[in-house]
């Protein structure tokens, strides 16, 4: 008796990564916004069709990889790169700006040169207003609470890439 040839039979490597016959196994997308393990913002990615259509395109989180839209990312992509080299020399003459600058500031003192509280990065962004640069409190990195007088190095983030140090004075009122 002769086996009858069947299609169970055939090795199965047509179905790798398809469910079915005739589905889309995966689609292309620009995404909009950061999506944890998924990408940044601005990336081409492969996903799921259903994870697609029913999740990143109704919330308006990615959108489909066109020949239009990734020429439209390209070109938003080099406005982008421009932006983020003036911002960089921006940033840079601020840092020349901040790393000869000292500043200072006049605390409650105590005995033993003990400050009453600590000196904040609410304060330092206060002084440094005062002497014409506006820096975020959030940008201001002390490494230890400022809780005695005299002079500590502090830390100031200019850009993500870039990172000065300021001079603070600790004086007694």
């Amino acid at each position: 008796m002769q086996l009858q040839e069947s299609w169970h039979n055939e090795p199965r490597t047509f179905w790798i990564g398809c469910r079915a016959w005739g589905r889309r196994c995966g689609v292309k997308v620009i995404l909009n916004h950061t999506i944890g393990r998924l990408g940044k913002a601005g990336d081409c990615v492969n996903v799921k069709d259903g994870f697609a259509r029913n999740y990143l395109f109704p919330k308006n989180m990615a959108k489909e990889a066109t020949p239009g839209n990734m020429k439209t990312l390209e070109l938003l992509k080099n406005k982008q790169a421009l932006e983020d080299a003036n911002r960089l020399n921006e940033a840079k003459a601020l840092l020349d700006k901040i790393q000869g600058l000292s500043i200072t500031i006049s605390a409650n003192a105590g005995e033993e040169e003990k400050l009453f509280g600590a000196v904040t990065t609410e304060m330092i962004s206060k002084a440094l207003e005062a002497e014409g640069i506006s820096i975020d409190k959030k940008d201001i990195i002390v490494d230890e609470p400022i809780k005695k007088l005299g002079v500590y190095q502090i830390g100031v983030k200019v850009h993500p890439e870039l990172k000065a140090s300021l001079r603070v004075w600790i004086i007694k009122e």
